[in-house]
């Protein structure tokens, strides 16, 4: 079971805690999308053509959507504009943008983005810049 991450589940990041032991493997890859961050110091990942880069993770266990739905706030008895995230399945890609399939992937509708006041991050990668 994949998941592909580009934000605070990313290893080294605060909620890759959650998944930690856990996952089987975790190599770089590539979504397609578009990636903002927010002020309330995570990102969000709307569709799109450019390139979003993050992790793929590797389950052994399918048990794991569960909680991550939790945390990405991904209910499936209420409206998408009820939740905060949507999850999807979606191809992912190598660093050689070579085809690794297909993974789970977390995408905020673009009203919501820009309700929070999203701002585009063009190269496609997050950087958590609040240390606590």
């Amino acid at each position: 079971m994949k998941v592909f991450v580009y934000g605070t589940l990313k290893p080294g990041e605060c909620n890759y805690l959650r998944c930690e032991g856990k996952v089987v493997d975790a190599c770089p890859a590539i979504a397609l999308g578009q990636l903002f961050a927010l002020p309330t110091g995570y990102p969000a990942m709307i569709s799109g053509e450019g390139r979003v880069y993050g992790f793929l993770l590797c389950f052994a266990d399918s048990a794991i959507l569960d909680d991550l739905d939790q945390l990405e706030d991904d209910h499936p008895g209420r409206s998408p504009a009820q939740n905060e995230y949507q999850r999807q399945e979606i191809e992912i890609f190598d660093l050689n943008f070579q085809p690794l399939g297909t993974a789970w992937a977390y995408f905020m509708l673009p009203d919501r983005v820009r309700s929070l006041r999203g701002i585009s991050l063009p190269y496609g990668t997050w950087v958590n810049l609040f240390f606590t």
